[in-house]
């Protein structure tokens, strides 16, 4: 059997680090072995116990948790589980816990009903049960926002697709700075609770040279643009007259998911021709892996993160093994890589529409 992993809870209020304990008790695979009531107790315990997973509130007295958290990634990386109030009020403090390194955020419990403590130790084990398994280093500084492109906005057709979860937040972030993907249409599913996604989308959009928009049911696509499935929807892709739209629906979850990679993977096999690429970046589990062997088996040029860049080389992982992928990549390579195969697409369909047009009688 496999050695528990062992936690230190970080959290100003002794009753609430009781309760994580009593949370945590029936885990044989989760052992507490330390507390500590802020960052500069936690900073001793660290040192002396060496715990696997660290599970930090932000609001806490002397250094709030979004600080230690900064500190902590650059001295001494170590996978951390943000468990606070105060994420469920503030999407940006969420987003911001996870640009500094988090592996997962969760919300503090808002009631005491069985069911209510029962659901919250289940999601607490199992993101401690992957932050475990997770790769954590320094997140580099966002860069300066570019300029938009200014160039004349199109119908898309062509397009980019990308799914992420646990890491994927400062993935996608990284991936979507390059501005050579904005003669195309970027579709973007990360797993995020629905609270959080439209801020994720604003977020993104603030350091990237495409138009980063949360995507609307039925919103026809345009090159330059990059749309994120909002958290709790499935997003596919449809025709719509001679370019592409979005669908959004409320259908049941996928792979647990929702939204779910492979539905969308799934719904742009159809359209494989004006594909021009699909990349599974860092997540736990398994999700988006068999739709993208699909679209390899249709033609369209697939990557999967390294499992050396990955947070978590789970759902990048499960296509490598799947032979889903043409390509598997670091993450500072897949940006450059996808725009490679999309100025490739661009270029045979401006051969093909000459062909074409000696080919028209006169």
């Amino acid at each position: 059997m496999r050695e528990p992993v062992d936690v230190l809870l970080v959290d100003d209020s002794a009753a609430m680090r009781a309760l994580l304990r009593e949370l945590l008790a029936a885990c044989d695979d989760i052992r507490v072995v330390g507390e500590a009531a802020d960052p500069y107790e936690a900073r001793d315990r660290i040192k002396a116990l060496n715990p696997a997973v660290i599970v930090l509130d932000v609001e806490m007295p002397r250094m709030n948790g979004l600080q230690f958290l900064e500190n902590l990634m650059r001295l001494r990386p170590t996978p951390v589980v943000m468990f606070s109030s105060l994420t469920a009020r503030g999407a940006q403090t969420t987003l911001q816990a996870f640009a500094l390194g988090a592996v997962e955020v969760l919300q503090k419990p808002s009631g005491t009903t069985d069911a209510e403590l029962a659901a919250a130790a289940d999601a607490l084990a199992r993101a401690i049960r992957t932050a475990s398994g997770s790769k954590p280093r320094m997140r580099s500084a966002p860069p300066v926002a570019p300029d938009k492109f200014a160039g004349r906005i199109a119908t898309a057709s062509r397009f980019c697709l990308l799914g992420a979860s646990t890491g994927g937040t400062e993935a996608l972030r990284e991936v979507l700075a390059d501005w050579r993907l904005r003669d195309v249409a970027v579709l973007i599913v990360q797993h995020i609770p629905p609270a959080f996604s439209a801020s994720f989308a604003e977020r993104l959009d603030r350091n990237s040279p495409l138009f980063v928009r949360h995507a609307v049911d039925g919103q026809a696509l345009q090159a330059g643009h990059a749309y994120v499935a909002p958290g709790g929807r499935h997003m596919r892709l449809i025709r719509s007259g001679t370019g592409f739209a979005l669908r959004l629906d409320d259908t049941a979850p996928v792979n647990r998911h929702r939204p779910s990679v492979d539905v969308l993977f799934a719904s742009a096999v159809s359209a494989a021709r004006s594909c021009c690429g699909a990349a599974l970046l860092t997540g736990m589990g398994d999700d988006g892996a068999r739709g993208l062997a699909e679209l390899r088996a249709a033609g369209v040029p697939t990557v999967a993160q390294d499992e050396a860049t990955s947070v978590v080389w789970g759902m990048p992982g499960a296509a490598v093994r799947l032979d889903a992928a043409d390509a598997v990549l670091p993450l500072g390579a897949i940006a450059e890589h996808m725009a490679a195969s999309a100025e490739r697409s661009r270029s045979s369909s401006a051969r093909a529409g000459r062909y074409s047009e000696t080919r028209i009688p006169q």
